[in-house]
């Protein structure tokens, strides 16, 4: 091996030891940023991060729980999330994988406050996916879903119509 050919194989090996860094972070301040976004009120930039066939799970018997096969299902879905007030904020997010398959997994609490700024439900919940692309394919969220429930009974004293 040449001398030229080892400094270029050191190059590629060195490129692809920061794209192994470089891309989870990427994906990882892109989630930040599209919850950041839902909370004030836009759910556009996650949705954008979705692939037409994503697959969605919900867990339980609330009106949260569904199996959703399409980005228009859960548009509906996430702009019900933003009328009724919900704040979710992930507390850590784990990515593994290269872009042709990634895993996130997204360790997060979620809740929401009356007119009188005080909280009338919180939760925590886990969400776990699967990405390709940039595209999320597919992802369930695990949270307390007899919180879920309670905020349905809440939801429909204090907020209904929604």
């Amino acid at each position: 091996m040449t001398p030229q050919q080892r400094r270029r194989g050191a190059l590629l090996a060195g490129a692809a030891a920061l794209a192994a860094v470089a891309y989870p972070r990427a994906i990882a301040v892109a989630l930040q940023h599209n919850l950041a976004r839902l909370r004030a009120g836009d759910p556009g930039p996650l949705l954008r991060f979705y692939a037409d066939d994503v697959r969605f799970s919900f867990p339980g018997d609330s009106s949260w729980s569904g199996e959703l096969t399409s980005k228009a299902e859960l548009r509906a879905w996430l702009e019900r999330f933003v009328r009724i007030g919900l704040q979710l904020h992930a507390d850590e997010i784990a990515i593994s994988g290269g872009p042709w398959r990634t895993t996130f997994c997204i360790r997060c609490s979620d809740q929401l406050r009356d007119d009188d700024d005080t909280i009338v439900y919180e939760n925590r919940a886990v969400i776990w996916g699967t990405m390709r692309w940039g595209r999320v394919r597919a992802y369930e969220v695990y949270e307390d879903t007899q919180r879920s429930a309670a905020l349905d009974a809440w939801v429909a004293e204090h907020r209904p119509g929604i």
